[in-house]
């Protein structure tokens, strides 16, 4: 896998959603792995040994567990995928950089 993420935007909340999918937990962090396996991947980011990707739904699973913590679930739903998104458009700007494009 990559070094650390913490330089791209989102990249601690990438970082442990990694720490968490190796652990086998089901957390909101570990769901937006799931959400962004496909990009991550096209990205550089090789996650085959992390089984999240087999995780079904995992948007409606990551909804589901911010509205288990109560408040605004909708709202913190869509700053994650936010957060998510910046960090990939960051890992794909970074990737074609390094590649010379």
């Amino acid at each position: 896998m990559m070094g650390s993420l913490g330089h791209l935007p989102g990249g601690e909340l990438i970082a442990q959603g990694l720490q968490d999918c190796a652990a086998g937990r089901i957390t909101p962090a570990a769901c937006l792995i799931a959400v962004g396996w496909p990009r991550l991947n096209r990205a550089g980011m090789k996650l085959q040994d992390l089984e999240i990707h087999r995780v079904p739904d995992p948007e409606q699973k990551l909804y589901q567990l911010l509205c288990a913590k109560g408040g605004d679930a909708y709202s913190r739903y869509n700053s994650l995928i936010r957060q998510l998104v910046s960090f990939e458009q960051a890992l794909e700007h970074q990737d074609a950089r390094s590649s010379g494009l």
